[in-house]
C-alpha cells in the first residue's frame, strides 16, 4: 500500500512539474533556513558547555548603587582583599577560587621568534576548573611559579608539531618561563575562546610590585577578576546569599564606599553569554534575540509549507475526479488521507535532501556572517533523529490541510459533474497568503528599523578624528624611556603628523576613579569619572574639539597639573564656567593633588555609541605608566605608504617587540558588529521570506490564470483591454497584501519598540518606514503576478474558446 502511495505521489509530481518545482524549491529554502537557524541556536544555547563543570562555575561580581542618582551599577573588576576574604572565610562554599588578570595581548618569545598572543595569569587551579583537554603535560602545570601553558595553535606557531614541554620562553621580554603543558584550543562558543596561554597569577604579581605595595589590603583598588567553582552539594543562590556582605562588612572605615551598599553575588557561567548584566540588572536582550531569530526561522519554514498547502488545494478541481473514482471503488477516507500525506512526505524528503545541499554550500558564508564555527554534524545520531522528526512534523504541517480538504469531496457530485468547490473554497488560501505576507512585511519593517538604529549610532558625532589614527599597544617595558626618541624619529619620516601616549585606547575608557572634589560638589555624591592620563600631544593627535578653554601645552610648566574635561564631566560637576576652576583628587593612598581645568572638549565616544556619554577627565600622565601609543598619519600620506616607514622606526628603536597596530576607525567599527550581524541576518531572512512568498504567489497566479482562461477569452471578445484584464487578475492579490500590511505594521512596531528600549541612545520609529515597506510589498506583488496576468491577457481568445 505504501509503495502504491509513493508511486502515485511520484507520478503526480512529474505530471505537474512547475508546481512541483515551486513546492520542492520553496520548501528546500525554508528548511535550509530552519536548519541553519537550528544549528546557530544550538551553538548559542550550548555556549560554555565545553567546560565539563560549567553548571558549577561562576564569576564573582558586586552590585552597587549610585548614591547620587540611585541607579544600579555592576562591578566585574574586584579587589585583592576580596580574594583573601573568600579564601579565608567562605572557602567551605567552593571547590576552587581562582584569581585572574584581565586578558590583554602579551608578547611571547622563544629564541628569535616573537608573537603577540592573548592570555591570562591565573591561579594553579584554573586548568582543573576549566577542564582543559591536555595534549602534552598535565593540568597541574601552573604550580611552578615560572611556568606557562600553551594552546595547541600557539605551541605549533612556536615549536611546530614537536612536544614543547620543558622548552624555555619569555613573556614580554622579561619573565622567563618554562612550558609545562599544551591544551586543546578552546572553541568559539566559549567565553575563553581567546585563551592562547596561561601563566601563574603569582608571577604576574611578582612582575607588578605595585600590587604588593598598594593593592593587597586596599578595598578601593579594583583590578582583578575572580572565578569560582561551587561545591556539588550547593547552588548559586545559596552561595550568593552566604557571600552577599563579604565586601560591605570590610568597609567600616570607608563610609563613602559603604554608602554604595555593595552586594557580592555569583554570575553562573551558563548565564555569561545569554544573560548579561546591564546597568546593574539582568539584560534579557541576548536571550530574547535568540528566540526571536528562532521564531523567524520557524515562520520562514511555515511560509514554505503554506505554498505547498495553497498549490495543493488550488489544484483540487483537477484531482476531484481521481478522488471520486477512488471513493467509488471502495477507498476509505483514511486511505485518501494516507495518499495525500505520502505525497507531502515525498515532497518534504526531496526538499530535505536539497536543503542539506543548500546548507552545506552556504555554511562558509553563514559562519562568516554570524561569526560562528557551525558545522553539520553528519555523524551524530541526534542530528539524524532530529532530521527525521523535522521531516515528519513538516510533512504533517504541509500536508494536513490538503489531506483533510481533498479527501472530503463527495464522490457522487464529482462523478456526475455537478461538483463545485464553492464560493468560500478560496478563503483558506487567501488567509494563508495574508499570513505569508504578514510575516514578510513584518520582517522588512524590522530590518529597516535595525539598520536605521545602526546608522543613527554610526552617524553620531564622535568628538575626535578617527581617520589615519593608528594605535600601538605597549606590550613590553622595552618601550619605557623611548617616547621622545620615537616621536622625533616618526615625525622626521614625514609620514606622521603627531604622536602621543595614553592610558588605554582612544576607543575605550580604561580606568574609572572617584575621590574628586570641586566647588559646589554635593557632599553626598560619590563621584565616578573616566580618568585618562595622556601626554601633552594627545589632543593634537586625536583631533579633539574644544568648546571652551585650551589644550595642554609644553610651553606652560603649570599644565602638568592641568586638566581637560569633556562636556559630560562639566555637566556632571554642575560647572557653567569650568575653565580656571580648581579640582582636587585623592587617589587611593596617594597625596592629595590639585588640578586646574584648562579646557572643555566635546564628548568623545570612547565606549558604546548606543549609551550616554561618560564623564571623563584627561590629565598629563606624569609618572603614571601608559599602555598605548597613538599615531596620527600625515593626511598627505596614504596609510599604505606611511605604515612601512612607521614600522621601520619601531624596529630600529625597539627591535625586541613585534610591530602590531590597530586603526581607530576599525576598532570603532567593531562596536557595531553585534547589531550589524543582527541586521544582516534579518535582511537575509526577510529576502528569503519574500522569495518564498512570491514563489507561492507566482504559482497561485499561474493557476488562477489557467482556471479563468475561458472567462478571459470571452472578455477579450467583448472588448476588454489588456490593462482591464491585468487589473482583473491582480486586484485580489493586491487586496490580500494590503490586509497583510495592516496586520504586520502594528505587530512589527510593538516588537521593534521593545527591542529599541535596550538602547539609551536610539532611533525613532518613523511613519515613512511603514509607507516604504507597504509600497515595496505592493510593487513586488504586482511584479510577481503581472507576468502571468499579462501573459493570460495576451493569449489569443480563439484558442480558449475553440471547444465552446
Amino acid at each position: 500500500m505504501i509503495k502504491n502511495y509513493l508511486k502515485v505521489a511520484w507520478r503526480n509530481l512529474t505530471r505537474n512539474r512547475v508546481s512541483s518545482l515551486i513546492n520542492i524549491g520553496g520548501l528546500a529554502v525554508g528548511m535550509a533556513v530552519a536548519i541553519l537557524i537550528g544549528l546557530w541556536m544550538w551553538d548559542e544555547l550550548s555556549f560554555n558547555t565545553y567546560h565539563q563543570h560549567y553548571d558549577r562555575i561562576a564569576q564573582v561580581r558586586t552590585r552597587v548603587t549610585d548614591t547620587h542618582t540611585g541607579d544600579p551599577g555592576m562591578n566585574s573588576s574586584l579587589q585583592f582583599p576580596m580574594l583573601t576574604e573568600l579564601k579565608t572565610n567562605y572557602a567551605a562554599n567552593f571547590k576552587y577560587i581562582v584569581m585572574a588578570s584581565w586578558d590583554v595581548d602579551d608578547i611571547l618569545s622563544a629564541g628569535d621568534k616573537k608573537l603577540s598572543r592573548k592570555g591570562l595569569f591565573m591561579d594553579p587551579d584554573a586548568p582543573n576548573m576549566l577542564t582543559l583537554k591536555m595534549i602534552y603535560g598535565s593540568r597541574a602545570g601552573l604550580k611552578d611559579l615560572h611556568s606557562i601553558m600553551l594552546s595547541e595553535s600557539t605551541s605549533k606557531a612556536f615549536f611546530g608539531d614537536a612536544n614543547p614541554v620543558n622548552r624555555v620562553m619569555k613573556i614580554n621580554n622579561k619573565m622567563d618561563v618554562k612550558v609545562t603543558g599544551v591544551y586543546e584550543d578552546l572553541p568559539l562558543n566559549t567565553q575563553f575562546k581567546d585563551l592562547k596561554f596561561l601563566s601563574p597569577a603569582d608571577l604576574w604579581i611578582a612582575d607588578n610590585p605595585w600590587i604588593k605595595e598598594r593593592a593587597m589590603n586596599d578595598w578601593q583598588n579594583h583590578f582583578l577578576k575572580i572565578y569560582v567553582e561551587i561545591n556539588p552539594n550547593t547552588d548559586f543562590e545559596q552561595v550568593s546569599r552566604n557571600i552577599k556582605d563579604a565586601e560591605l562588612k570590610n568597609l567600616t572605615d570607608l563610609k563613602e564606599q559603604a554608602k554604595q551598599n555593595p552586594q557580592v553575588f555569583l554570575q553562573p557561567m551558563s548565564d555569561w553569554h545569554l544573560h548579561s548584566y546591564k546597568h546593574g540588572a539582568a539584560d534579557k536582550g541576548p536571550l530574547q534575540l535568540l528566540w526571536l531569530i528562532g521564531i523567524i526561522g520557524a515562520f520562514v519554514l511555515l511560509l514554505a509549507c503554506i505554498n505547498f498547502m495553497n498549490l495543493s488545494t488550488a489544484r483540487s478541481e483537477n484531482r476531484a475526479k481521481e478522488i471520486g473514482v477512488r471513493k467509488a471503488i471502495g477507498s476509505m477516507r483514511k486511505q485518501l488521507i494516507g495518499q495525500f500525506y505520502s505525497e507531502s512526505f515525498l515532497v518534504v524528503v526531496l526538499s530535505f535532501l536539497v536543503s542539506l545541499i543548500l546548507v552545506r554550500l552556504s555554511l562558509p558564508w553563514f559562519n562568516d556572517l554570524s561569526h560562528k564555527e557551525v558545522m553539520i554534524p553528519w555523524q551524530s545520531a541526534y542530528f539524524w533523529a532530529a532530521g527525521g522528526v523535522f521531516i515528519l512534523v513538516t510533512s504533517i504541517i504541509a500536508g494536513s490541510y490538503p489531506a483533510l480538504y481533498l479527501s472530503s469531496f463527495n464522490p457522487v457530485k464529482v462523478l456526475k459533474g455537478t461538483f463545485r468547490v464553492g464560493r468560500f473554497a478560496s478563503i483558506p488560501r487567501k488567509v494563508l497568503v495574508v499570513t505569508q505576507f504578514t510575516v514578510s512585511v513584518a520582517l522588512i519593517i524590522c530590518t529597516i528599523i535595525i539598520y536605521r538604529q545602526i546608522q543613527i549610532a554610526k552617524n553620531r558625532p564622535v568628538g575626535y578624528t578617527r581617520d589615519g589614527l593608528v594605535m600601538v599597544q605597549k606590550k613590553s617595558s622595552d618601550f619605557d624611556g623611548k617616547y621622545d626618541l620615537l616621536r622625533a624619529e616618526l615625525r622626521n619620516t614625514g609620514a606622521v603628523a603627531e604622536m602621543s601616549e595614553s592610558f588605554g585606547r582612544v576607543t575605550e575608557i580604561a580606568s574609572g576613579n572617584g575621590g574628586f572634589n570641586w566647588k559646589g560638589k554635593d557632599p553626598n555624591l560619590i563621584d565616578q569619572f573616566g580618568t585618562l592620563p595622556v601626554s601633552f600631544e594627545f589632543g593634537k593627535t586625536v583631533g579633539w574639539q574644544f568648546v571652551k578653554g585650551r589644550d595642554f601645552s609644553r610651553a606652560f610648566i603649570s599644565d602638568s597639573s592641568g586638566m581637560v574635561i569633556n562636556e559630560s564631566a562639566a555637566k556632571y560637576m554642575g560647572l557653567k564656567n569650568p575653565v580656571g576652576e580648581s579640582v582636587s583628587w585623592k587617589f587611593q593612598d596617594q597625596p592629595l593633588k590639585y588640578y586646574k581645568i584648562l579646557g572643555v572638549v566635546k564628548d568623545m565616544i570612547m565606549e558604546s555609541p548606543y549609551e550616554p556619554m561618560y564623564p571623563t577627565v584627561f590629565m598629563i600622565k606624569g609618572h603614571v605608566p601608559t599602555s598605548m601609543i597613538n599615531i596620527k598619519i600625515n593626511p598627505k600620506t596614504s596609510a599604505s605608504q606611511a605604515l612601512p616607514k612607521i614600522e621601520a622606526v619601531f624596529k630600529k628603536i625597539i627591535p625586541s617587540v613585534p610591530f602590531e597596530y590597530q586603526f581607530a576607525d576599525e576598532e570603532y567599527a567593531a562596536k557595531f558588529a553585534a547589531e550589524e550581524r543582527i541586521g544582516s541576518l534579518a535582511t537575509v531572512f526577510a529576502a528569503l521570506a519574500i522569495l518564498i512568498s512570491c514563489l507561492g504567489l507566482f504559482g497561485l497566479a499561474s493557476f488562477i490564470a489557467e482556471q479563468r482562461v475561458k472567462e478571459i477569452g470571452v472578455r477579450k471578445v467583448l472588448g476588454a483591454s489588456v490593462l482591464n484584464l491585468w487589473s482583473l487578475l491582480s486586484k485580489d492579490f493586491v487586496l490580500l497584501v494590503m490586509i497583510a500590511f495592516l496586520i504586520a505594521s502594528p505587530i512589527a512596531y510593538y516588537f521593534m519598540h521593545q527591542w529599541l528600549q535596550h538602547y539609551q541612545y536610539r532611533s525613532e520609529i518613523s511613519w515613512w518606514i511603514f509607507a516604504v515597506t507597504g509600497a515595496g510589498a505592493m510593487a513586488i506583488t504586482l511584479l510577481t503576478v503581472s507576468y502571468q496576468s499579462i501573459r493570460a491577457a495576451l493569449e489569443n481568445p480563439v484558442k480558449s474558446l475553440r471547444s465552446e
